[in-house]
């Protein structure tokens, strides 16, 4: 079981920056994939990112370029840098853990509470 906690949310204006971290805490946290999910009012959790525990990474089309994950081992801390953000990209974000990589909400079994994106246009 991994235990996961996301922070670095928030109100933002569009063309601006943020990063949001999710600490990790269990047996297993350093081996696992992490991702990063978004869903929005009325929507469907949708992926944005993942990383392997190699260093594997994907994204999603509509934050290519813009959004950069990242993991410390060390310090079991998966970031996500946000720039360029856009009032779309305005949800609630959820850091996952899972044991292979895979876009899908549902090859995840571990999950954040979840932190707060808007932004503003």
């Amino acid at each position: 079981q991994v235990q996961l906690v996301e922070s670095g949310g928030g109100l933002v204006q569009a063309g601006g920056s943020l990063r949001l971290s999710c600490a990790a805490s269990g047996r297993t946290a350093s081996n696992s994939v992490m991702g990063w999910f978004r869903q929005a009012p009325g929507k469907q959790r949708e992926f944005v990112a993942y990383i392997g525990g190699r260093g594997r990474t994907d994204y999603a089309d509509s934050v290519k370029g813009r959004f950069t994950i990242s993991r410390d081992n060390a310090k079991n801390t998966v970031l996500l840098q946000m720039n360029s953000l856009k009032p779309e990209d305005t949800a609630v974000y959820y850091c996952a853990a899972g044991p292979w990589i895979s876009r899908s909400p549902s090859e995840y079994d571990n999950w954040g509470q979840g932190t707060q994106v808007t932004v503003s246009s």
